[in-house]
Order: C-alpha cells, then sequence, then structure tokens
C-alpha cells in the first residue's frame, strides 16, 4: 500500500484585525476549475489533483497600515511530514522575504515586519518549502502563494489643482456650465467605497451648484449682475465612501468672475451744461467736454457722441475722446457775439456696441441739453471787403483820390477807426491815404510803362485801442493814356551803293509804341519838313505799320558825300496824337555790279596800308609797360643795399668779425689803434669804417672829448648815443667793444692790453713751467726776449 505525504499550508486566524484565512469561492474567475493541492509524494514528488475540494489555502489577505508595537502574524506553515523533532525546517523566498516578511523556520509561523501600504505595492508573492536539517534536501516541492494587502480608506480625494479659475458672461441663465473639477482617490476601487468620491459645494451658494458626481460646476441664480458683483469663491469638497459618514474629504477653490456684457445704457449725470466761448475762439478749438456714464467696461462702454438738434447746430460740432470717452465740443464756424450771443444744443450719447439680447432694458442711448454763452471781446476793425481793386490813369494829377476803404469796429462800443498805409508794401510813397475816411490818394505821378500794378496793404486801428488792427490788401491799376510817342523798333544804319540807280529800296523801317492800343496801333511815316524837298532819298508809307526808303537820283558820289542823315517822322492814331523824329544813317559804299558792298570809308582810298586804330593802341600800349619795366628795375638797382667788404662764414649780424690772418701784429695799426682803447681821448673821429664801402662821405665831426675822471657808465652812455645818431653805421645792430676802464682805479688797469704799451719787460720763463701745453707759447715769447737782447 503506497503512503501519501501531503504539505499543507495552514493559515491561522490569530486577530481579526491583522490577518484572515479566506476561502475562496468555487470556480471564480482567474483560478482554474481543478483545484491545485501543494502535496508532495515520497516516492515520485510528482503533483496529486483532487477533484473534489470546495475551497484552497495559496491566497492570503494582509490588513495595511498595521500600527501595533509587535510584528504582524500573517499565517503558518506546516508538512505533513513534521513529526515536530525539529528535523524538518521551513524556507521562505519572494517579494520581501527575510525583510519584510519572515518565518520561524521550526515552527513555520510567517510574519511581516514593518507597516504596508496597499498603495504602495497591492500584492506579494512567495515561495515555501520545507527541507531536511541533516541532509539538506527538501521533503516537499516548493509551493506558491500570495499574500495580497487589503485595502482601508486611509486617503483622502485630492483634486488635480489647487485653485480653479473660470469666467462666465453676466446675466447668464440658470445651469450655465461654469467649469469641471475632478478629485482622484489613492484607495482600492475595487474593495468597498474607500474610493468612491462624491462632490459638493461647502462656499458659493446660492449662486452655484455642483454635480456630486461628475463635479460640473454650474450657475444657480438668474441675472447675476457683473455691475453689482464681479468676483465669486466657491468652495468644492470631494469625499469618499460615497459621502457617508467616516469619509476622508479634501477641498479645492474656484475662482469664478462675471465677464462684462452691454446690459447698461450710457446715462448723463446731469441734464443741462453750460459753457463759455469767447467769440475770438479759434476754429475746431475745443469750447467744453461732456460724458456720458456706462457701468460697462471695454467696448461695451463705448460711447458715440452727436448734436442732433438746436440753433447751434451748424456752429459747433463734437467728437469723442477714445481713451476717456468724453465728448468733446468744438468751434465750426466763427463766433459773432454782437450777431448771437446764446447757442442751445441738444447732444447725444449712444452705445456703438449693442447686443440684441438686452434691448429689453431700455433704449441704449441718453440726451442732455447744452448751453454756450459767446462772450463778448474785443475785435479788431473789420473791412467791408476782403480785398479791394482800383483803377487809375497814369496822367492823373497828383494828390487825386483814387478811391476808399471802409472799415468799422464791430464792437458794441464801435470805436472810431483810423486808415494807414503800410510803408513796407509802398517803399516809394506813390500812394496816401486819408486816416479819417479812408480816401487812398496819389502823392507821386504813375507811369503805366514803369509799373502796371501796385499792392499795398492799408491798416485799419482802433483810435482807442491801436493794437486792435486789421490789414487789407488794395490792389491798384495804372490805366494806360497816350503819353508815349512811336519810336523806331531799332536804329537803323543802311547803306547805298555808289552806282544805285532811283527809286530803288535800300531800308524798310518798322516802329513800336509803349502805349496800349485797345484797338492795335496804327503808325504813319513822313519825312521831316527840311528833309521833304532837298532829300536825295524819299520815303513811302505801306500803311501796314511799315516805310521804305528809296533812292531819288541814278548815282552818288562818296568822296562827295560820304554818309546821309534821313529824318522821318513817326505818328500814332490815338488821342492825343504823338509823333517823334527819328534818323535814319544811311552810307555810300562801293558796291560790286550784283550790288555787294565793298567799301564805305572813304579814306581807305587814300590809306589803303595804313595800320587800323587797335593796331595802334597795342603798340602805344607795349611801349608803356616796357618803359614802365625800365623804371622799375633801375629804382630797385639804386635802392639795393651794398654788401660789406668781409663776410664770414656765418653771417649772424652781430658785429662779431672773424679774420683768418694773422694781421701785421701789434705794429700794424691799419686796422685798430689799440692806443686809443688804452687812451680814449685820442681816438680820432675822422676815420671812416673799413669793413664797409661807405655810400656817402658825410663831413667828419668831432666827438666831445671824455673829461677828466669821467666814469665808465657816463663814457659808455656817450659812445651809445654817438653810434646811434652815426649815419655811417650799418643797417644791422653793431657790438661796439670798449677797453677803458676809466681814471683813478686804485688796481690800476688790468687790461694786457696796456702792458704793450709799457717799457718795462716781463720774465715769461715761468711758461716752460706749466707743462708741455704752454711750450709754444713759451718759444714764441722766449724768442722775443732774445731779438731785444740781440
Amino acid at each position: 500500500m503506497r503512503t501519501y505525504h501531503c504539505f499543507w499550508l495552514l493559515f491561522w486566524a490569530g486577530q481579526p484585525h491583522q490577518s484572515f484565512l479566506t476561502p475562496l469561492s468555487k470556480r471564480t474567475s482567474g483560478f482554474p476549475e481543478t483545484e491545485k493541492v501543494l502535496v508532495l509524494s515520497g516516492n515520485s514528488r510528482r503533483d496529486l489533483h483532487r477533484s473534489k475540494r470546495s475551497w484552497m489555502w495559496n491566497q492570503f489577505f494582509l490588513l495595511e497600515e498595521y500600527t501595533g508595537t509587535d510584528y504582524q502574524y500573517v499565517g503558518k506553515l506546516h508538512s505533513d511530514q513534521d513529526k515536530g523533532d525539529g528535523s524538518l525546517k521551513y524556507i521562505l523566498s519572494g517579494d520581501g522575504a527575510g525583510d519584510l516578511f519572515i518565518i520561524n523556520e521550526n515552527t513555520g509561523d510567517i510574519q511581516a515586519t514593518k507597516r504596508l501600504d496597499r498603495e504602495e505595492k497591492p500584492v506579494y508573492i512567495l515561495r515555501a518549502q520545507a527541507i531536511n536539517r541533516r541532509t539538506g534536501r527538501p521533503v516537499e516541492p516548493e509551493s506558491e502563494f500570495i499574500i495580497k494587502i487589503h485595502d482601508i480608506n486611509d486617503n483622502e480625494p485630492m483634486f488635480t489643482k489647487d485653485v480653479y479659475n473660470a469666467s462666465i458672461p453676466e446675466m447668464s441663465d440658470v445651469g450655465t456650465f461654469v467649469v469641471q473639477v475632478t478629485a482622484t482617490d489613492a484607495d482600492d476601487p475595487t474593495y468597498g467605497n474607500s474610493a468612491k468620491v462624491v462632490y459638493s459645494i461647502l462656499q458659493g451658494q446660492p449662486y452655484f451648484s455642483v454635480e456630486s458626481e461628475t463635479g460640473i460646476i454650474k450657475t444657480a441664480l438668474l441675472n447675476m449682475d457683473r455691475e453689482n458683483r464681479e468676483q465669486y469663491q466657491v468652495v468644492i469638497q470631494a469625499k469618499d465612501m460615497g459621502g457617508q459618514m467616516g469619509g476622508l474629504s479634501g477641498t479645492t477653490t474656484v475662482n469664478i468672475t462675471l465677464t462684462d456684457v452691454n446690459d447698461n445704457p450710457p446715462r448723463f449725470p446731469q441734464s443741462t451744461y453750460q459753457f463759455r466761448a469767447p467769440e475770438s475762439m479759434p476754429l475746431d478749438s475745443p469750447v467744453g467736454r461732456i460724458k456720458a456714464n456706462d457701468a460697462d467696461v471695454d467696448e461695451n462702454a463705448e460711447i458715440e457722441y452727436s448734436i442732433t438738434e438746436g440753433d447751434g447746430y451748424d456752429m459747433f460740432g463734437i467728437t469723442t475722446d477714445k481713451d476717456t470717452q468724453e465728448g468733446i465740443i468744438t468751434v465750426k464756424k466763427a463766433l459773432d457775439f454782437e450777431n448771437k450771443s446764446l447757442y442751445i444744443l441738444k447732444v447725444e450719447a449712444t452705445n456703438t456696441h449693442v447686443d440684441p439680447r438686452f434691448l429689453y432694458l431700455g433704449p441704449f442711448k441718453d440726451s442732455a441739453t447744452v448751453r454756450i454763452q459767446v462772450e463778448d471781446v474785443d475785435e479788431p476793425p473789420v473791412f467791408s471787403r476782403p480785398a479791394y481793386i482800383m483803377e487809375v490813369k497814369e496822367d492823373i494829377p497828383i494828390n487825386s483820390v483814387i478811391g476808399t476803404v471802409t472799415a468799422q469796429d464791430p464792437d458794441a462800443a464801435k470805436n472810431p477807426v483810423k486808415y494807414s498805409v503800410d510803408r513796407h508794401t509802398d517803399m516809394d510813397r506813390v500812394f496816401n491815404i486819408n486816416s479819417g475816411n479812408g480816401s487812398i490818394f496819389t502823392s507821386k505821378p504813375l507811369d503805366r510803362e514803369t509799373l502796371l500794378w501796385h499792392n499795398i496793404t492799408v491798416i485799419a486801428a482802433e483810435i482807442n485801442n491801436p493794437k486792435q488792427s486789421s490789414r487789407v490788401p488794395v490792389f491798384i491799376k495804372v490805366l494806360d493814356v497816350n503819353d508815349n510817342a512811336p519810336e523806331f523798333a531799332m536804329f537803323y544804319e543802311t547803306f547805298v551803293c555808289e552806282n544805285a540807280k532811283a527809286e530803288q529800296l535800300i531800308q524798310t523801317l518798322s516802329a513800336v509804341d509803349k502805349d496800349d492800343s485797345y484797338s492795335g496801333h496804327q503808325f504813319s511815316f513822313s519825312l521831316a519838313p527840311e528833309a521833304a524837298s532837298s532829300s536825295n532819298f524819299t520815303l513811302q508809307d505801306n500803311r501796314d505799320n511799315t516805310a521804305g526808303i528809296f533812292t531819288r537820283k541814278t548815282r552818288y558820289n562818296r568822296h562827295e558825300m560820304s554818309t546821309y542823315f534821313l529824318p522821318v517822322v513817326i505818328s500814332d492814331n490815338d488821342y492825343p496824337i504823338q509823333s517823334s523824329t527819328e534818323t535814319v544813317t544811311i552810307r555810300v559804299c562801293a558796291c560790286d555790279h550784283r550790288g555787294k558792298m565793298l567799301s564805305c570809308n572813304a579814306e581807305a582810298l587814300i590809306h589803303p596800308t595804313g595800320l587800323s586804330t587797335g593796331a595802334l593802341i597795342a603798340i602805344l600800349l607795349c611801349i608803356i609797360i616796357l618803359l614802365v619795366t625800365v623804371v622799375l628795375f633801375a629804382a630797385l638797382r639804386r635802392q639795393r643795399k651794398k654788401e660789406p667788404l668781409i663776410i664770414s662764414k656765418e653771417d649772424i649780424r652781430d658785429n662779431i668779425v672773424s679774420y683768418n690772418d694773422e694781421g701785421g701784429g701789434e705794429e700794424d695799426t691799419q686796422a685798430f689803434d689799440i692806443g686809443t682803447l688804452r687812451n680814449p681821448e685820442a681816438i680820432d673821429d675822422n676815420k671812416l669804417r673799413r669793413d664797409i664801402v661807405p655810400e656817402t662821405l658825410f663831413m667828419p665831426r668831432r666827438t666831445a672829448t671824455a673829461r677828466d675822471n669821467t666814469d665808465v657808465r657816463d663814457f659808455i652812455n656817450q659812445r651809445l648815443k654817438e653810434n646811434d645818431t652815426d649815419p655811417t653805421a650799418p643797417p644791422y645792430d653793431s657790438l661796439a667793444t670798449y677797453a677803458y676802464e676809466g681814471n683813478g682805479s686804485v688796481a690800476e688797469s688790468l687790461s694786457s692790453l696796456e702792458s704793450v704799451t709799457t717799457d718795462g719787460d716781463q720774465d715769461y720763463d715761468y711758461l716752460s713751467d706749466w707743462g708741455p701745453r704752454f711750450k709754444k707759447l713759451a718759444d714764441m715769447y722766449g724768442a722775443m726776449d732774445s731779438d731785444k737782447d740781440s
């Protein structure tokens, strides 16, 4: 008979809150139809299947968040081969074995060492085995089992946002969707109601409501007005356990803003406005501002102003200030206090963006009355016309009135006005004006041919207040009278050939007239009476403002008469008739057989080879230029200064003359008289300077001799004065050297020059003791002593 040894996993329920021994329902989802029991056969070690078991012990439940001080008891492993003699050893492996889960290897008791959190790990898979202590061989096959952490309600619902922000238009209907809030619960949704969340509103009623299952917030009150309240704060609670007592909860805040709609018409705060405007106010100047209040904001509060009626409808305008939504009343036409001093306007304010949904609230416009009082100001005189145009004939006498300007004070005072001409527009003072009545008259003769239009400006000023003045332009046109005689259109100088025939046309004449002619000029030509009978030429009037000059005889002789002067009388047909006498110059010339002029000068036949006048003038100018050049050259030669006879290498103009020759020594007295340096009284002033060639010989002058006991300063000053006044001195600076030391010196003269004239001998042998540098000097003076001894 074969004996079967089975390994049973026994789970003993200790405390009810710690662990559960739970049978699995028959044929539950996730398990096979036949139950698998871990039974280890002692011979074949094969798994045996039992077909009639209604529950199995390979799945366990353990409560999470155990708070006891001892280890949490899980269950017990036991083998039917365990005889209780300690020969078997139980081993546990898998998730958390040895750390989170421990087993008593002798008894098979399993315990949890730490608090378990289902939200961290809900299932642990472990393996159990029994082995022989002595041999270490398993006596049962390894069996796998599962420990499921049983959830408890330890997590409150959490919203996805701490704060929600939403907005809806004001005046929305009840049930309008606002926003949806969402909360999640980390507990097991498949076990009990720990994760079943229900929403409720804690703050925000009766304005808003929330759906308990979806978290959708809706409006609960009709016609919520933004102008009354704009911001709402709603607090929503999410509670698990289906909202039952003992469930955990979390809250969130929803900030709801009502957005504006155009549900308020503009309204003027007052029905009447009053403004004052001076009559001198420029066009487009603002008179005042009015504003209609609108409780709405942004584009819903935009207002358009208009003037709908009133007696100042065309005198004033109104525009909208887009920044302040004010209506600005401006002047469209010039105001006149004397004509009208009060204007009444009706101004209307209308919303530009009207919402049709709220038309039932009334018309979205309002009106007000505006009264504008025109104030009187001291205005300048006003001329009767903006400009004056006058005409005057150019032959009008001086001081004749040509027209009148009129201006008057528009104010109620009607101050008297005086007139004057702006002299900047009439620099020649051709016109003047009567300061009392404004009549303009001439003060100088007029000439249309010189100036056709005179544009002057007349000033009208109040006598009591000259600063109040106005100006008006006056355009004066000078009308023409026939005061200019016709004249030739050009200077006529023609010729006639010596071989000309009678009745031959030699020149056609035309004339011009400076005067105007409304019907066109008509000139007549004729010879002057004194030339009409005795002239060698005839004149024919062509009746088209031209005339022709014809020859009267057959031949002309230029030697007898080389030039003819023909006087021609030109007359016009205007009133009064003006005429002038012009002269035509006709030269007699030699011509060829074709009538081409060859020569018109009679002197050319007598002196054919003579020089022309231009050539003679050119020759004369050349001679004059040559003479001037020669004279200037000679003058420069005479004024040139002669160079000094002795020129140094570096001419520094300081009279320090360097000589390259040794000279004749002390015996040479031609260059410098050394004795005079010792005795100034022996100076010979008659000697001329030898360093330059004198240009002019002056009479020698004797300088005053130095007095006895003359001081050196006085001596030098005397000599400086003499040299400054010396006409023979060179034109450049000179250095005058004086060796005079004066008389009566206690130390006597220290100059070595005086030793030249002494009779005593001097021994120069000491020079040999001074070294090789003075050897040459010792030899020279030693030789001189030898010569004297010999």
